[in-house]
């Protein structure tokens, strides 16, 4: 099946426009993350390997069907697959966003554990599905990999026992978060962003006790 065009350009206008923010804002230094959307049930969307986020055009986004194939000649992201296995996990996602904060980065390496949980934070209900600061959001870390098939089936297995996860977070690297639209997708970026800076503070309390 043939991805429509007209729906290209809509995504590719959306990303690069979300580039840009994400960069103003920090989270996306030098030619780092890598963004997306589905266009249908068998393509997706996908910022081209080594491009600027915050200087991105419509030709810096390219087509790649969900098993990760290029539909041209160009190179998309070295990290495909783990937006591919989002998009087959959930037919309803359109937009995964995939950056790398230096609060993300820090918290990740600086957290022992395979996991974050937040718990008592108004802005947890942020996140879709999320509708009480008193549920316990656990977010998986898991170690980086250059290995992306096996990264891909890692957090396959975890999502299948935790449907209602919103993100994760990659060790030394960056965070992963997805949403019905790009707005929702956005919206947990941002959400995630605050509760890490939160994290981030409390681990520095803590240590400043001791």
């Amino acid at each position: 099946m043939a991805f429509d065009p007209q729906k290209l350009a809509e995504c590719a206008a959306l990303i690069a426009t979300t580039g840009k923010e994400l960069h103003q804002r920090g989270w996306t230094p030098a030619t780092s993350s890598n963004f997306s959307m589905r266009l249908d049930e068998e393509h997706c969307a996908i910022t081209v390997s080594g491009k600027h986020k915050g200087k991105l055009r419509a030709e810096d986004i390219m087509v790649v069907d969900l098993d990760g194939n290029a539909l041209d000649q160009r190179r998309p992201s070295a990290e495909t697959g783990l937006h591919t296995q989002l998009y087959r996990w959930q037919e309803n996602l359109q937009a995964v966003l995939h950056t790398h904060s230096p609060i993300a980065t820090v918290v990740s390496m600086q957290t022992p554990a395979d996991s974050i949980s937040f718990e008592g934070y108004e802005l947890q209900k942020a996140f879709a599905g999320q509708t009480t600061h008193e549920n316990r959001l656990e977010l998986p870390i898991f170690d980086n990999s250059q290995d992306i098939p096996a990264l891909a089936a890692k957090v396959e297995r975890w999502l299948t026992t935790h449907p209602e996860c919103p993100a994760y977070l990659i060790r030394g690297h960056g965070v992963y978060t997805w949403g019905r639209t790009m707005e929702e997708c956005e919206r947990h970026l941002e959400a995630l962003e605050f509760l890490l800076q939160c994290h981030l503070h409390v681990m520095s309390l803590n240590v400043h006790k001791h």
